[in-house]
């Protein structure tokens, strides 16, 4: 048995939701200052570190676990379009907090192995605590999706194979591209050296720009303002990053870079 939400859940939730579409523009502004320090630009005096296999499963781990607790008191839980969003939500979260971690500590990368500083972990781990809790509940429990079936007319249906077809497309260059830079410095005993092949050679981070676009094709499916939240949020953290990782390897590679590369979107940026 599920209680009905309660008011306070309710005013809860719509908070949040507005609270992600605010927290976009200031996580632009101060990325735009300060660079998040792990990976390329660790530094320094941002508290001690835990080993990346770690952090990467610990931060990540709400996305799962609270996703799991919530899905119950949905009153959608049973949809199979509800059903249906969550599972690419899950997708993308079983890779990035069991396969991903696992991933790192199988190429026993010593760059990768100085970790992430607890601060670091602590901000994501409570940032994906927050947007689990949006992002279950307005699918499980918010949003009305018309029915038990997507045939709802041929827009519905159009939108729905768009949406699919960015969010895989996404995950197939955010998936390869992360694996393609820790081969690349696994062979080079945790040296970084310039990628090459496939979406590298239009942008630097095709990894980000496949996150950003899974996020996008999310957004189409679920058709929601706490989805298409998220997928602002995604690009206003990765956008940023993105930039700071192509001046990095500018100044770290020189003339040796290719400069036809861009930071993120092809030909644009």
């Amino acid at each position: 048995m599920t209680p009905p939400a309660s008011l306070a859940d309710e005013s809860l939730f719509y908070a949040a939701v507005l609270a992600i579409y605010l927290f976009s523009p200031l996580s632009v502004f101060s990325l735009l200052f300060v660079t998040a320090p792990y990976g390329k630009h660790s530094r320094a005096g941002w508290g001690p570190s835990i080993p990346a296999p770690i952090s990467w499963f610990f931060m990540e781990s709400p996305t799962l676990w609270l996703s799991l607790l919530l899905l119950p008191f949905g009153k959608h839980r049973y949809n199979p379009i509800a059903l249906s969003i969550l599972s690419l939500f899950f997708l993308h979260y079983i890779n990035r907090t069991l396969i991903y971690p696992l991933r790192l500590s199988r190429f026993r990368i010593p760059g990768g192995g100085s970790g992430l500083p607890i601060s670091i972990v602590a901000m994501a781990f409570g940032f994906n605590l927050f947007n689990a809790y949006i992002q279950i509940r307005s699918v499980t429990h918010y949003t009305e999706y018309g029915g038990r079936t997507w045939t709802c007319g041929i827009w519905t249906a159009s939108r729905v194979a768009i949406g699919l077809g960015i969010f895989f497309g996404g995950m197939a260059v955010n998936v390869q591209s992360d694996l393609s830079l820790l081969r690349l410095k696994a062979k080079g005993s945790g040296a970084y050296k310039i990628p090459r092949g496939g979406w590298f050679e239009l942008v630097s981070c095709p990894n980000y720009m496949g996150e950003v676009a899974e996020w996008l094709g999310w957004a189409v499916v679920a058709w929601s303002p706490a989805a298409f939240g998220f997928a602002l949020f995604t690009a206003a953290n990765l956008v940023p990053r993105a930039r700071s990782h192509h001046k990095w390897y500018l100044d770290k590679f020189g003339e040796d870079y290719p400069r036809s590369r861009k930071a993120v979107v092809p030909y644009v940026f």
